[in-house]
């Protein structure tokens, strides 16, 4: 009885180990299933969709777009005032722009660096604190050296904020870009504006050094709010950190009354980040040369746009049929000696309205980007630019004038917006701020030799100021045109 008992308690475990080792023969799929749904970052931006975050991301880094609007336009407002109060030629005023701009290029291009590197938000804030830092200092600026070199350091640091267009673009749905990006340009149009109006309103009474002070209450602002904002999930995938990447999503599906998609979050590491081999091998180097040329011109022409209509205006160098008094007056260096022009009340209203083109073909710009994708949009634009630039040299009436510079201000915004929409599409997330930065430094080239074109040659002759400007536009056209990629409705590539 013993050993027949113990017999069959040896068949029972024998039978039961068999039984165990089956099991998962039996069901293999079972298992697999458990563990192969995975979902990639695209997918989980797709999947979360739109929603309250968007609209928090929308407004704090809009912002931004606020303050680097004031620092650049600040330079239209504040020329004639320094020109006074230092005794300046104009080579000297133009310097002022160039100097901003060069800092802006050569940090450009490091900024990228280490947003690929370290993440984009650290670049975002500290480009927020170093720029702010810099600007208060420029209103304490004792002599005009001081003054050009306190300009570069902001240009610096407004190299560094402008990552956050990446970071920006990094968080919206394919579907939503073409809608929320060129939106953008309404907060540029607000930063615009506000510093005209603080012109207009502190300048004549407390002078331009209060109206710098006042201007960088907006970066501290700004400060606080940017704490709302995370670090990029396609950064963090990129870096391999995969739980912060996780908890960034998960945090934004929350908000968003959402989900994530079922499984795991699963992509590969990408070593090689940050990489001028991306931008420069076959599969990126014709779209960065033709890309590097397109943002030059984009700034050439923007800058070139703002720079001279402030110039046209202080110096009345219209040709009007309907002059009022202080238009009849051709105000010119005589024997190297300065002049002081302050802007007039209707100079000021000029600009404002400028300003206001460069928002009310936000929805014509919407439209190019769904019907005729960006390729073409930038042609279209670089086009029309081109014509209106030489328009400007049509002799009209004040109200004319104004209309032209409108149109114009809409079309060159219109471009710069697209041109940024574009390269962010492009190149892949481990070499995407690196790819902008190059874009931001060589636009930067044609930001420095804007003002010697908008402000020098302008003095000499209209016609000739206006000529390069117009030139640029038709052969950046056909770079536009010839673009290999085209971004419209395609997903943000996470490697090359």
């Amino acid at each position: 009885m013993g050993d027949f008992m113990k017999t069959k308690l040896v068949s029972a475990i024998q039978l039961q180990e068999v039984e165990m080792q089956e099991k998962p023969a039996d069901n293999p799929q079972g298992t697999k299933q458990t563990h192969s749904e995975t979902f990639s970052v695209e997918e989980a931006v797709e999947t979360i969709g739109f929603g309250r975050f968007h609209v928090l991301l929308f407004i704090i880094m809009g912002s931004a777009n606020i303050v680097e609007a004031m620092e650049i336009m600040l330079l239209a407002v504040v020329s004639p005032e320094i020109r006074c109060e230092w005794r300046l030629e104009d080579w000297q005023v133009a310097l002022v722009s160039t100097m901003v701009f060069l800092g802006f290029m050569v940090c450009g291009v490091l900024a990228g660096y280490l947003a690929d590197q370290y993440g984009r938000w650290k670049v975002v804030f500290g480009g927020f604190v170093w720029s702010a830092y810099f600007s208060l200092l420029t209103s304490f600026a004792p002599s005009y050296g001081w003054f050009i070199f306190l300009r570069s350091m902001v240009g610096c640091g407004v190299a560094g904020v402008s990552q956050g267009f990446v970071l920006k673009t990094e968080f919206i749905p394919s579907k939503y870009r073409a809608v929320l990006l060129p939106l953008a340009t309404v907060f540029w149009m607000l930063g615009s504006m506000l510093i005209i109006i603080l012109g207009m309103l502190v300048v004549p009474t407390l002078g331009w050094r209060w109206m710098i002070r006042i201007s960088v209450t907006p970066s501290i602002i700004l400060l606080f709010l940017f704490q709302f904002i995370p670090e990029s999930a396609r950064y963090n995938v990129s870096a391999g950190n995969m739980a912060a990447a996780v908890e960034t999503l998960q945090r934004i599906a929350k908000m968003n009354r959402a989900s994530l998609p079922p499984g795991e979050l699963v992509e590969p590491r990408v070593e090689q980040r940050g990489s001028l081999k991306t931008l420069l091998g076959p599969s990126f180097r014709t779209t960065s040369l033709l890309l590097w040329f397109s943002w030059f011109v984009a700034s050439f022409t923007y800058y070139g746009s703002v720079l001279g209509s402030s110039e046209l205006l202080e110096k009345n160098l219209l040709c009007l049929t309907d002059p009022e008094g202080e238009h009849l007056v051709k105000h010119r260096n005589v024997d190297g000696r300065c002049y002081c022009i302050p802007f007039q009340l209707r100079d000021y209203q000029t600009l404002l309205i400028s300003c206001l083109g460069e928002v009310a073909l936000v929805p014509v710009n919407i439209g190019l980007l769904n019907v005729l994708g960006r390729k073409m949009s930038l042609t279209v634009l670089q086009l029309g630019a081109a014509i209106l630039f030489m328009m400007l040299n049509i002799c009209t009436t004040m109200f004319g004038f104004t209309v032209l510079l409108f149109l114009l201000r809409s079309l060159v915004s219109m471009n710069f917006n697209v041109v940024y929409i574009y390269t962010a599409e492009v190149y892949p997330t481990a070499a995407r701020s690196l790819g902008m930065g190059f874009c931001t430094s060589f636009s930067r080239i044609g930001g420095m030799i804007a003002p010697f074109i908008a402000q020098v040659l302008m003095s000499q002759s209209v016609i000739l100021a206006l000529t390069p400007f117009a030139v640029c536009c038709v052969v950046c056209a056909l770079g536009n045109f010839l673009l290999p990629i085209e971004t419209r409705g395609r997903a943000l590539q996470q490697s090359s």
